[in-house]
Formats: structure tokens, C-alpha cells, sequence
């Protein structure tokens, strides 16, 4: 998938979606890095890829957080 359509299908979530999206991804990066560990097939990029878009879900978050935050200010 493209990063453009990624990211607009992230933003298209909302926060418990993101979180779940988050949990996902953090299994799936265990999960590859064991492989590495275990040397079965090229996980590097992979590795690197899922790295991205847990930051970009968690980046996301944080932007919807502080978006809930500010009104009650």
C-alpha cells in the first residue's frame, strides 16, 4: 500500500480503531523480529515498514488527544 492512501486510510479511523491498529502492528514487529532472529527469509524490510507505521498510527494518537484536549481548556 502506498503511504499516501496509508495514512488517509489511518486517519479515517478513530481512536480505539488506532489502538487496536497499534497492537497489531506491535505483535506483527515481534513477530518479524524473531524470524530475523531465527534467520528464516528477508524481514529487514519488513521490519523497517511496520516500524513506520506503528510510529505514523502513534503520531495520530497524539494529534487526537490533543485535539480532545484543547476544547475542555
Amino acid at each position: 500500500m502506498k503511504r499516501k492512501e496509508q495514512l488517509e486510510q489511518l486517519t479515517g479511523m478513530s481512536t480505539e480503531e488506532l489502538k487496536d491498529q497499534a497492537d497489531a502492528l506491535k505483535e506483527s514487529l515481534f513477530r518479524l523480529k524473531f524470524r530475523k532472529t531465527l534467520g528464516v527469509g528477508e524481514t529487514v524490510n519488513d521490519i523497517r515498514r511496520e516500524k513506520k507505521t506503528l510510529a505514523r498510527v502513534y503520531t495520530l494518537l497524539n494529534k487526537k488527544d490533543v485535539k480532545e484536549e484543547a476544547p475542555k481548556a
